[in-house]
Order: C-alpha cells, then structure tokens, then sequence
C-alpha cells in the first residue's frame, strides 16, 4: 500500500538529513524526505498497517531531539494538499510572452507544453529545480470577483519564473514567501473572468502526463555540452542528470539554469545516453538516445517517459 502524508510542518535541520524513520510495530526503516515544490517535502512508504504506522510516526515525530510538531499529521492516498495560493496571468490568448523564460523551454508549442503553463513565484520556483512540476488549481472565491460558474480544476506545468519587485508595497504576488501562478491568459479565462486579474486559488501538486518520450534538446559548443531535458512525466522536475559517451564512462552534469544541465567533456562525434532522476528519487536510463552524428540545436527523443 503506498501512501503519504500531507499538512505536516516541521522545523528540520537539512544540513544533517533529509531522513525519517517510519513503520509498523514490527520493524522500521530509513525513509528519504521527497521534494514536493516550496517548502514542501512528501514521505512516500509501504504501509503494513494505516493505524499502525501513523501512531509510530507520529510518535517519533513528536520527539524534540528529531523535530517539532507544528500542525497534525494526516495519511492519504492521494495527490497532494491543496494549499491556497493567488493567481494571476500574463501574455496574450495566443501564448505572446509566455515562451521561453527561466526554466529554459524554447517554443512551448513546439515542445508539447502549449498553453497550459504558468510562471511561479520565488517559494515555488526552488531556483529551477520545480521547473516542469505540474500543478492542478481550482479558483476559490474571495474578493471582488466570481469563478467562472462550473469551472472545474486546471493542471499546468511550470515553464517560468514569476520575479519578486522588493521595491513595491502592493501587488507583491510574486514576492516570498507568497505562492503564486501567473497563468497564461488562456489558462486564467478558463477558472475566472478576465477582469478578475488577481483571484485566490487552491493548488496541489499532481502527476505529469505527457505524450511521447522524454525530448532531450542539446546546446552549447565542442567544449561546452547544455543539455535540456523536457516533456518529463510523472514527476515533472528533474533533480539530476548523468550522461555518458560512447567513449566515456557515465558523468554527473551540473545545473546551470532552470532545467539546463551542463558539462565540460568533450562528447563531439560520441553517441550518448542519459540517467534522470526526478523530484520523487525516480530515474530512468536513456540509452544510445543521442546518435554520434548529433549536432547542437538538434533534439532526440527517447522511448520511454515516468
């Protein structure tokens, strides 16, 4: 049975771990923490027992020398808790500057993330790494407007960063430590009305589903290989890559921006494979993906997604 808890706050030193030991009365087990985008973190594990594995862990949890307990802790099998979060937009119905931007995606369109995007604030954001985490929102009435009547939930992927302005008092959205979406237009006009322009939102995280394989988009110079890796499943954010020549042994890539990961070997005129890992500890190898004809501008796709 896998499960996770979600509405857990906790004061943790990172610097020392990211561990949590859980589990029935008859044994326990080193469970890792799960980035889950913010400040948020998820605890994915095999349950024997529900009643059983939540008293023990709450159980440690409560133990000072650990941790402190904030708020109580619930399990479910489920996405994750929706938490409440503003929303705002930006471009035109058509995409007009929703391309590009921090994550490092070129023409959404063209790359299978289309409209459904947003730029996210700084506690989202994660310097980067929640780049391409998908999120489901639903508007929550508040303010001078109405939702949109019957409007539902809309997922999207994160494509963008939303910059704080630490030189404004209002109309800070995109400022720590708010969580905020700023839509596509064509996003925002299917929960709220246009003129609505700010509306309170609920959000959770939710699984990626993408068409296809993973696309790797390579960049750069002889010397200088940028690898982008997009339209990932499952998770959405990749957390590490590791690239391997056809002449080389497999080789960490390091972040440079947004989700562009880079290395300094020399791989002209090698066929090369990649290991991905994404938020949630997954990763999957991408064998002989890239042919040793490769160019920079080109991109492969492989034949498998999370």
């Amino acid at each position: 049975m896998e499960m996770f808890f979600e509405g857990l706050e906790i004061e943790w030193d990172w610097s020392v771990s990211t561990n949590l030991l859980v589990g029935s009365n008859s044994s326990f087990k080193l469970q890792p923490l799960l980035f889950n985008g913010g400040q948020d973190w998820e605890l994915i594990f095999e349950a024997p027992s529900t009643s059983d594995s939540f008293i023990k862990l709450v159980a440690f949890l409560a133990d000072p020398i650990a941790c402190r307990l904030l708020d109580p802790i619930g399990i479910q099998k489920s996405n994750g808790a929706w938490r409440n979060a503003h929303a705002t937009f930006y471009g035109d119905m058509g995409g007009g500057e929703t391309m590009q931007g921090a994550c490092g995606y070129g023409n959404l369109h063209e790359q299978g993330y289309g409209l459904e995007t947003a730029a996210i604030s700084t506690a989202l954001f994660n310097n980067g790494l929640t780049c391409g985490a998908c999120f489901e929102l639903k508007c929550r009435p508040g303010g001078h407007y109405t939702c949109l009547p019957n409007s539902g939930t809309i997922k999207i992927t994160a494509t963008n960063f939303c910059p704080p302005n630490y030189t404004k008092t209002v109309d800070i959205w995109c400022n720590p430590p708010q969580e905020h979406f700023d839509l596509s237009l064509y996003m925002f006009t299917k929960i709220a009305p246009y003129r609505a322009g700010v509306i309170n939102v609920r959000y959770r995280r939710v699984l990626c589903q993408k068409q296809g394989g993973v696309r790797f988009q390579l960049n750069g110079n002889p010397y200088w290989l940028i690898v982008l890796p997009f339209n990932v499943g499952g998770a959405g954010d990749v957390v590490g890559v590791n690239i391997k020549g056809s002449s080389t042994g497999w080789l960490k890539m390091s972040k440079n921006w947004g989700q562009n990961w880079e290395t300094g070997t020399v791989f002209v005129g090698q066929s090369l494979s990649f290991q991905v890992t994404t938020s949630d500890s997954r990763t999957l190898q991408f064998d002989n993906v890239v042919p040793s004809s490769w160019q920079f501008g080109q991109t492969f796709e492989g034949k498998r997604n999370f």
